[in-house]
C-alpha cells in the first residue's frame, strides 16, 4: 500500500496502471467506513500477490483529486488500468466482494508452476492411494473414484484391501463396464492363488497350447496367469489368438476380458482445454484397432 499525493500521482498511478492495475483507495482518517475497509484492501493486496497495486490518497488533504475523479463519498475505490479508470465501488465492501469486484476486472492469475518435489510426491503410490482414498470417502457413489482407488489397490498388490473396497458395488458388476472389469482382474488374481506351484502351472499351459493351437481353455488360463501378473500385452496377444480362431468362444469369455484389460490400462485422461480431445495411450489405442479388426472380419 501507498499513499499518493498529487506529487506522485503521476508514476504511481497513471504510469504504473500501464503494466499493473491500481486500485486508488479515496479515504479520510474521520471515516468510520474507511477504517473498516483499509485492512480488508490490504489483506486482499497481499493475498494476490502482484496482481494489483493498492495506492490510497487522503480526500481531506488532496482535494484536487478528488474533485479530478468526481468523488461525493468516502470510502470510493476506482480501479484503474492503463492510466484510465475502468471500475469502481463505493463504501466498506467485505473481503469476498473485494475479491469478486476485483476479479472481474483483473486478468487471470497465471498457472502456478507446481514443484518439482509435490510432482514427485504426487506420483508416490502411498501418496496416490491416499488421494484415492480421500476421493471414495468424500463421495462414495462415484464410479470413477472407486475403479481408480480399487485399480491402484491391486496394482500395488494389495488384494485383500482391493476386495474390502470393491465389496460395496460388486453387485454392480452387470451394470457397470469397469467394474466388470475390475472382478475379471481379481478373478485372475484368485485362479492364480489357487496354483501352488506357479513354474509348473505355467508351463503346463505352454505344453497344451503347443499340442494343440486351439486349446483354448489353456490359451485362456495362461491370459489369466499373465493378467493376474500385470502383463497386460502379453495377456492381450494370448487372447487375441483365441479370437482370431473362435470371436464367439465361450460366450465371448475371450472379447470380455480382452476389454476388461483395456479398461485397467488406460490411464486417466489428463485435462486439457475446452474443445480439443484428450491423448489416447498409443497402446491402448493399437489392441483397441487389433481387437476391432479381428471382431469385424
Amino acid at each position: 500500500m501507498i499513499d499518493v499525493t498529487i506529487a506522485n500521482f503521476k508514476d504511481e498511478v497513471l504510469t504504473a496502471s500501464r503494466t499493473t492495475p491500481v486500485l486508488i483507495d479515496f479515504w479520510a482518517p474521520w471515516c468510520g467506513p474507511c477504517k473498516s475497509l483499509g485492512p480488508v484492501l490490504e489483506k486482499v493486496e497481499a493475498a494476490y500477490a502482484g496482481r494489483f497495486k493498492l495506492v490510497k490518497v487522503d480526500s481531506d488533504q488532496e482535494q484536487q483529486l478528488g474533485e479530478a475523479f468526481g468523488i461525493r463519498s468516502i470510502p470510493t475505490c476506482i480501479l484503474m488500468v492503463g492510466g484510465q479508470p475502468v471500475a469502481s465501488f463505493t463504501g466498506a465492501l467485505s473481503e469476498s466482494k473485494v475479491k469478486e469486484f476485483l476479479d472481474q476486472h483483473l486478468p487471470p492469475a497465471p498457472e502456478e508452476e507446481v514443484p518439482e518435489e509435490a510432482l514427485m510426491l504426487d506420483t508416490d503410490p502411498e501418496a496416490v492411494l491416499q488421494r484415492l482414498q480421500q476421493a471414495v470417502a468424500t463421495d462414495p457413489a462415484s464410479e470413477t473414484a472407486r475403479f481408480d482407488y480399487v485399480k491402484h489397490l491391486l496394482t500395488l498388490g494389495r488384494d485383500d484391501d482391493a476386495k474390502v473396497a470393491f465389496a460395496p458395488v460388486i453387485a454392480q458388476t452387470g451394470l457397470v463396464r469397469r467394474f466388470d472389469s475390475l472382478k475379471r482382474w481379481m478373478d485372475a488374481i484368485d485362479f492364480v492363488a489357487n496354483h501352488a506351484d506357479a513354474a509348473s502351472a505355467e508351463a503346463s499351459f505352454d505344453a497344451k497350447i503347443t499340442a494343440n493351437k486351439r486349446d483354448f481353455e489353456a490359451r485362456f488360463d495362461k491370459a489369466r496367469w499373465l493378467m493376474a501378473g500385470q502383463r497386460w500385452t502379453d495377456a492381450l496377444d494370448e487372447l487375441l489368438e483365441i479370437l482370431m480362431r473362435d470371436k464367439a468362444w465361450s460366450d465371448g469369455l475371450a472379447r470380455k476380458t480382452y476389454i476388461a484389460i483395456l479398461d485397467i490400462m488406460e490411464a486417466p485422461k489428463p485435462k486439457v482445454a475446452d474443445g480439443q480431445i484428450p491423448p489416447e495411450d498409443a497402446t491402448v489405442a493399437t489392441y483397441r484397432r487389433r481387437l476391432s479388426s479381428v471382431v469385424l472380419s
